[in-house]
């Protein structure tokens, strides 16, 4: 279990290494919409929307008050990888009090 844990966090090194390669790739890519006006309106609402997405998952991931929107998303996949480990870890917890109760019943305890 361990190791699919450890997997999952060289995973998402790697993938934050390339999204700020990709995010640098977008951003050029949005200058040169907004220079061309290709970009018409920028809509208020969807941007306070993000905001308020931006703002809630701040809230729920640990630390995530200080961090910028870059940094939150790479710890928020973190947190994500560490949720997963706890549940696998959990359902392995249960199924084995699980066993030892039907166990016990079969002994007549």
């Amino acid at each position: 279990m361990e190791s699919s844990c450890e997997e999952s966090s060289a995973i998402v090194a790697t993938f934050s290494r390339k999204d700020k390669r990709m995010t640098q790739n977008v951003s050029k890519r949005q200058k040169r919409r907004r220079e061309s006006g290709y970009i018409v309106n920028n809509n208020n609402e969807e941007e306070e929307e993000v905001e308020e997405k931006i703002l809630a998952l701040q809230k729920i991931v640990p630390g995530g008050e200080t961090l910028g929107v870059d940094m939150l998303f790479e710890e928020t996949a973190g947190y994500i990888l560490q949720l997963q480990c706890q549940v696998k870890a959990l359902k392995v917890l249960a199924s084995f009090v699980e066993g030892n109760d039907k166990q016990r019943m079969k002994l007549g305890g």
